[in-house]
């Protein structure tokens, strides 16, 4: 089981004075600490690993922030930073001891450069907003989780989220401009800008994917793209994970870039099919949604060099969207999925590793045996194009063993994507799930360079404690800054 860190009695101790203090630094209604209405808070998207925060400040304004971290700076709170809590990873699990500071009020499109192609807004603002801000003009966001209705922009950096979409266009990193953040003494910086490159070093990159360890972001400069000519959705089924697996090799191999390429299994396309009626293949063990877009000629050619490709797999069917309507149905499924599983089973966890194409077939194979030998169902869904990796976990969380077990079966998955060469997480992070795993991936002098940088933004190692590195009993194992 993941341990959690003990609380410090003495900050709890102060509880009272510093939830005063906080909510003197803040509007009406600005900072939660009665226990019932701190119960949301408990948890996030993982949901297997509960507890309680000390107190929950809900920041309007990046200098209310400043305000808040410089306040638990002074004072040695530590800080969870958390967007719409859709963390799959426990990234935003709070400890008892910590002042959660949520950023879901900060939500306001800031400003839209149609010229530039740039839109600055705030760390609040959902994923599907920026789209939904930008679409009537004919531009979107390229990167899209699919949380991505819920989901924020900030938590999109923290974790350096991807999508279905980012086989063609690349993860948060790579449509990421600027950023404003805070840092932990409460110092206000802006990182990056409205141009593609900035001088010096690439302080941009470091904190994308910082999981909220190194500063809490503020507001986002992000790159939006023309909407292209159109879309269409194709549906090939096969007989065989492993089968499919060879099908997403070849068809990366062959220097085609779908804007899209989607693997899901029989257990998978069962439960999604139940929920989004949208005509998946019932009689398929595995099946992948390949997604092109262009002019209607553009279409049309890439969708034959697809087939071509998808008919050498003996495949059971080929399917192609005929309209607009039916490629909102087949992604209404795939996006749907996560929340469809549960018509299987209610508790899952869902794992996220990252491996070359070119071991699918083996590592699907392993996780078919893996299943077996571990007597847990498993579902597989994941960005087969880019070889990110979600297998969904089945288990009975009423029973500690089955859970247990879960963890051990998921721990086993993603240490095997680390020996074929890939790594421990492509988009949902490390965060609670995978922190003692990291050994399994890094040197110790690996990590110790690590535990030097988030020393160096944050020496009382204060923001988001407890994620990432290994624990040392039951501590965070640092390096003084």
């Amino acid at each position: 089981m993941i341990r959690l860190p003990d609380p410090k009695s003495h900050v709890l101790a102060r509880r009272d004075a510093i939830a005063a203090g906080l909510r003197a630094l803040l509007p009406e209604s600005g900072l939660i600490s009665d226990p019932l209405l701190l119960k949301p808070y408990e948890t996030d998207g993982l949901s297997a690993y509960r507890q309680m925060p000390l107190a929950v400040a809900l920041p309007e304004t990046t200098e209310q922030v400043a305000d808040v971290l410089r306040y638990c700076h002074r004072n040695g709170v530590r800080v969870v930073p958390r967007g719409a809590g859709t963390s799959l990873s426990g990234g935003a699990l709070p400890m008892e001891d910590a002042v959660v500071v949520g950023l879901m009020r900060m939500n306001r499109i800031l400003d839209i450069d149609y010229a530039d192609r740039v839109a600055t807004v705030q760390a609040g603002v959902t994923n599907i907003g920026i789209t939904n801000a930008v679409a009537g003009n004919g531009f979107f966001y390229a990167p899209d989780p699919s949380s991505q209705l819920a989901c924020m922009i900030g938590g999109n950096v923290n974790m350096n989220s991807g999508g279905a979409h980012c086989l063609k266009y690349g993860v948060t990193a790579n449509n990421l401009l600027g950023l404003k953040i805070v840092t932990i003494d409460g110092e206000i910086l802006d990182i990056g800008g409205a141009h593609l490159d900035a001088a010096g070093y690439d302080w941009l990159g470091l904190l994308t994917g910082s999981e909220g360890m190194l500063a809490i972001v503020t507001e986002v400069q992000v790159r939006i793209l023309r909407s292209p000519e159109g879309a269409r959705a194709m549906l090939a089924a096969f007989s065989s994970n492993e089968i499919a697996g060879q099908c997403v090799d070849a068809i990366i191999g062959s220097g085609i870039i779908p804007v899209a390429l989607e693997f899901m299994d029989r257990p998978a396309i069962h439960a999604c099919e139940a929920f989004a009626h949208a005509g998946y293949p019932l009689d398929a063990e595995a099946m992948l949604i390949i997604e092109v877009e262009g002019s209607v000629v553009e279409q049309d050619d890439l969708l034959g060099r697809l087939k071509e490709i998808c008919q050498r797999f003996d495949p059971i069917s080929l399917k192609v969207s005929q309209s607009a309507e039916e490629s909102a149905a087949i992604w209404k499924g795939r996006k749907g999925a996560f929340g469809a599983i549960g018509r299987i089973s209610p508790d899952y966890l869902c794992m996220d590793g990252t491996i070359p194409t070119s071991q699918l077939p083996y590592v699907l194979r392993r996780i078919g045996e893996m299943s077996d030998a571990y007597g847990l169902k498993v579902a597989n869904i994941f960005h087969a194009g880019d070889g990110n990796l979600h297998p969904l976990i089945m288990f009975d969380a009423n029973d500690p063993a089955s859970f247990h077990k879960a963890e051990t079966f998921g721990a086993d998955i993603l240490k095997l994507c680390v020996e074929v060469g890939g790594c421990l997480t492509g988009e949902h992070g490390v965060g609670v799930e995978k922190r003692d795993l990291m050994p399994v991936q890094f040197a110790e002098h690996e990590l110790a360079q690590q535990r030097g940088i988030k020393s160096a933004f944050d020496p009382e190692w204060l923001l988001n404690p407890s994620k990432v590195f290994p624990l040392v009993e039951g501590v965070e194992e640092r390096v003084a800054a």
